[in-house]
């Protein structure tokens, strides 16, 4: 589901927005934890529209508009399904994240909703913890999945899918160019030169030409990350000064896709041969597959710097409960009984619309449309470089993060003062938490 992350959002909008939902977009552009803050209260909750005919409870649960064909429908049949409660589903088209802020603050809001965690949810009182909920099945998930939904030691978040994104590739263009799979940055820097035509770019890496989509990934390819494993700032080592000037000559080298119709989410851009290479998430799959029958291939982020590492982001969305609910134990008992008791609607909603890895590994391990072809290599490439969010990394600091990204990549400012501006403001947030 996420042709939209943000495919919404964040991600997709399903990490995208619009039709095609980037379920990622957003998270992986706009990357790890978004901390909602308060803002004026919605005035449309949805809690009439697409209502089960469960029990007496009436609940809300609110989607970003995913871009698959299908999925609104088939969040309303789940939630029809329900016995307990009457379920109305609202399906949110554009700016999903202010609309949620608006809600999470608000006694209208949803009960059960979507998103990425991140701790400000957590210490701004706006979800409560699920551990009972996940309890009995807890090891039936990746640990990397529990430990993005966590907070001091307690679960918020049930994982639905994740999505993970990676490079998606022209075997034919390649075979033409005498190109092999790029696995180090100038490899991409020269393969994305070589596939570069009048007509065709070598490389799309969405609307702001991969500040936003690869604002995390390009660091993490570098052997860092953002923060440590006590939450302290990781990302101002040489290895980031190299790998954002490298990403300023990607920016500036005439190969990449700009202008396009669609963001990366979408991979109208890569189907129709306006580019050999793009970025984009496993969701994208079916769609490509229809499009190029067996003429493409996946391959992980290479590292932007000497001794670095390939990475996949992984996106993808989990269920929360908000803490605003006049039902909370409704709610969680609803969370319980889709996300975790009801696993032929959880492979429903990973494979049917597009192509998500279902989050419980005894689903994943079955899920025979990933078994095969690029969707294989797609999970085995997710298994071996696959990286998540930290919920830790707030909405304010990838904020401060990708301004700075964007003012040395597409601006051509200096890289040093760029990243100490954005230590200090990355420090400022930190030890508002400390």
């Amino acid at each position: 589901m996420s042709v939209s992350d943000n495919h919404a959002a964040s991600n997709r909008t399903r990490t995208g927005s619009a039709a095609f939902t980037r379920r990622g977009l957003l998270r992986a552009a706009a990357a790890a934890g978004v901390g909602l803050t308060a803002a004026a209260c919605g005035s449309n909750t949805g809690r009439n529209s697409g209502a089960g005919s469960g029990g007496g409870v009436s609940l809300s649960q609110w989607y970003h508009q995913y871009g698959e064909n299908g999925t609104e429908a088939a969040a309303k049949h789940y939630a029809a399904s329900y016995p307990d409660a009457k379920v109305a589903i609202q399906w949110t088209a554009g700016d999903y994240d202010s609309k949620l802020s608006s809600g999470l603050v608000s006694s209208a809001g949803p009960d059960v909703f979507e998103y990425h965690m991140n701790t400000a949810l957590v210490t701004g009182n706006q979800i409560v913890a699920l551990d009972d909920v996940i309890q009995d099945v807890k090891g039936d998930y990746l640990d990397a999945d529990i430990a993005a939904n966590s907070y001091n030691g307690k679960v918020y978040g049930v994982r639905m899918i994740d999505d993970p994104q990676f490079v998606y590739y022209r075997k034919s263009m390649f075979a033409a160019a005498g190109l092999s799979v790029p696995t180090t940055f100038d490899e991409l820097m020269a393969a994305a030169k070589a596939l570069t035509t009048s007509k065709v770019k070598g490389l799309y890496l969405g609307l702001k030409g991969g500040t936003d989509t690869l604002a995390l990934p390009f660091l993490w390819s570098t052997g860092q990350t953002a923060l440590d494993a006590d939450h302290r700032i990781a990302f101002d080592g040489d290895q980031t000064v190299e790998a954002l000037q490298n990403f300023r000559k990607l920016y500036t080298s005439g190969s990449l896709l700009m202008g396009a119709t669609t963001d990366f989410w979408d991979p109208t851009s890569f189907n129709e041969g306006l580019c050999a290479m793009q970025w984009d998430g496993l969701w994208a799959m079916p769609a490509t597959q229809k499009a190029l029958g067996d003429d493409f291939g996946v391959f992980a982020l290479p590292p932007f710097v000497a001794g670095g590492k390939p990475v996949v982001y992984n996106g993808g969305w989990s269920a929360f409960v908000s803490a605003k609910s006049h039902h909370v134990d409704a709610a969680k008992a609803f969370v319980k009984w889709l996300w975790v008791d009801n696993t032929a609607d959880q492979e429903d909603w990973a494979l049917a619309y597009g192509f998500h890895i279902p989050p419980r590994k005894s689903l994943a391990a079955k899920a025979a449309k990933l078994q095969t072809g690029p969707a294989a290599d797609a999970v085995k490439l997710f298994n071996q470089y696959g990286v998540f969010d930290d919920p830790f990394w707030t909405t304010a600091m990838n904020t401060a993060w990708q301004d700075m990204v964007s003012n040395v990549v597409a601006s051509g400012k200096d890289a040093r003062s760029q990243l100490a501006t954005a230590k200090s403001a990355v420090q400022t947030e930190l030890n508002k938490n400390a």
